[in-house]
């Protein structure tokens, strides 16, 4: 074997030690959990010198000189920890070399411009990375080496391959050493963003098992297949369940069978449409009976967009319910005393006129027919309008069409419009307009809104009826008049009872209406400006 394989041979066995001694304490590192040490840097400073003694010990021999990669600890030490820790591992180096062989002066002579310059340059680069630091100080080592060992010191001026050979070397354990760190340090970050990752996921887990756990509230997850994934523990204290009774069960089974079908269309249109939506059913308990809960239904989106689950959060009625039962007797009992005060003032009028003529009549014994028949009417209508406001009615829903209605109620009006030349004009969409209603009541309220209408153009002129489709499954039907208007100021009182802007009005005609479009589930709403007519729009659900 060669000399120079010999050589090559010292340096990869150079290399190999130096790479296992910087890659042990970070491997332990990595495995055992240990207390920093104060003054790491001198430490690390230290065990770089060792490292340093080590592959001076390891060292071959050429002409009484001896060559390793020393420097590459020392280099590595500089850029990463600082002037004192690389003048520690720098001490070490040249202690270690004085000690195993001769030529005292070159090695002295070099180890101290090296260190001088590496101490000062490291001032102007302390801002540079890591990496930057170690080319540089590597490259200002190795002009130091070429100008000082072959042309002032005259070593092995005739072997430039020789010099080559060992700059290549030191390079290469610089570029390991550095490799090395920069792994681990990188795995090191990785690692502890992880561990932060992991325990922000594990509060937030503990948070949220915490209000799933705690909440009255009942929280289910829905998949694809309409299958339960997740049941909150409010289901036991609510339903009095057991988790594993539900677990394995269909939830259609707990549903009340007049809920399943409403329960089924709207999952299935949260899957379909990405929306969220709010329903109401009822759940049944295990002692018996049904709980209604209001539902608040999310969609939870999954990688591509599709829907994957809908998380079902649902809240007990019951107290609600209650409370509102009880709200509703108060607002009874205060409508009562409105109608009561309403009443004794609206009949104590016309009974007033009765009883002033009828005593006139003891003189005069004049015919004072027609205007006692006008003021019995007054009465009566009072009366009547009165006993269908607050007395309970058994309605009965059924399927009917809207507009067969609608146009019904204009024939009965019919007269009353030819003779204070008024037309009607329906416009209707070619689809049909299925409702489920109480004919009766609905006419009673078209009767009362096209009355006004009527009684409010004095000069005659159309009135135009519209009935068309909305959103949401629902129609429209909208009557807009030429009258005189109603101002905006005053809109929002309309349907309080006995408020009215006729002469003679109670204001239960239309408290009477907006009562009957309630009861249908719909809603009715007035537009008008003084001089520029009155449009009345109402909502109804249509019939499925």
């Amino acid at each position: 074997m060669g000399v120079n394989q010999l050589i090559l041979l010292d340096y990869i066995m150079n290399l190999a030690i130096f790479s296992l001694m910087v890659s042990t304490p970070l491997v332990i590192r990595s495995f055992i959990k240990l207390k920093p040490l104060k003054r790491i840097h001198l430490w690390v400073g230290i065990y770089a010198g060792i490292v340093s003694s080590i592959l001076v010990m390891l060292s071959f021999n050429q002409h009484d000189y001896s060559y390793d990669i020393r420097y590459a600890p020392v280099i590595l030490t500089f850029a990463y920890l600082g002037p004192v820790p690389g003048l520690i591992a720098g001490g070490f180096s040249l202690l270690t070399r004085l000690l195993t062989s001769g030529h005292w002066y070159p090695a002295i002579i070099g180890w101290a411009t090296i260190m001088i310059t590496f101490s000062v340059l490291h001032v102007f680069i302390s801002k540079f990375s890591a990496v930057k630091k170690s080319i540089i100080l590597f490259g200002t080592m190795a002009v130091i080496y070429v100008i000082s060992v072959p042309f002032i010191f005259n070593v092995f001026r005739d072997k430039p391959f020789f010099h080559f050979q060992y700059l290549l070397f030191v390079m290469l354990g610089t570029f390991i050493g550095v490799l090395l760190i920069e792994s681990y340090m990188k795995l090191h970050r990785l690692n502890t963003r992880l561990l932060d990752m992991y325990k922000m996921v594990e509060e937030s887990e503990t948070k949220y098992r915490l209000i799933a756990e705690n909440t009255s509230d009942l929280i289910m997850v829905i998949d694809k297949e309409h299958a339960i994934s997740y049941f909150s523990p409010s289901h036991h204290l609510v339903l009095g369940f057991q988790y594993t009774e539900l677990e394995n069960a269909e939830v259609y089974k707990f549903i009340h069978p007049d809920d399943v079908n409403m329960f089924k269309n709207s999952i299935k249109s949260m899957f379909e449409k990405k929306e969220s939506q709010s329903m109401e059913f009822r759940l049944n308990h295990k002692e018996g009976g049904w709980i209604e809960f209001e539902s608040r239904c999310m969609p939870v989106r999954g990688e591509k967009g599709a829907i994957e689950k809908i998380v079902i959060i649902s809240r007990d009625l019951s107290e609600r319910k209650k409370a509102e039962e009880i709200l509703l007797q108060s607002e009874k009992l205060s409508i009562v005393g409105e109608l009561a005060a309403g009443v004794a003032h609206e009949i104590r009028n016309p009974l007033t006129t009765l009883k002033g003529f009828m005593q006139l009549y003891k003189k005069e014994n004049s015919s004072i027919d027609e205007l006692l028949l006008s003021e019995l009417e007054r009465i009566e209508m009072i009366t009547s309008e009165l006993l269908s406001l607050g007395k309970p009615q058994a309605v009965q829903l059924n399927r009917a069409n809207l507009r067969e209605i609608i146009e019904n109620t204009l024939e009965l009006l019919s007269p009353q419009a030819l003779m204070n030349d008024i037309q009607f004009n329906l416009s209707v969409e070619e689809s049909p307009f299925f409702i489920t209603c109480e004919k009766n009541q609905l006419k009673q309220v078209f009767l009362n809104i096209l009355k006004n209408a009527i009684e409010a153009m004095e000069d005659g002129g159309e009135i135009q009826i519209n009935l068309r489709k909305g959103i949401d499954d629902e129609c429209i039907i909208s009557v807009q008049d030429q009258g005189c208007g109603i101002p905006e100021e005053l809109l929002p009182r309309l349907g309080e009872p006995f408020y009215s802007l006729k002469e003679k009005g109670t204001g239960l005609g239309l408290m009477i209406c907006n009562k009957i479009i309630k009861q249908h589930h719909g809603s009715i709403t007035y537009k008008s400006k003084s001089k520029d007519g009155t449009l009345v729009e109402i909502k109804l659900p249509l019939a499925s």
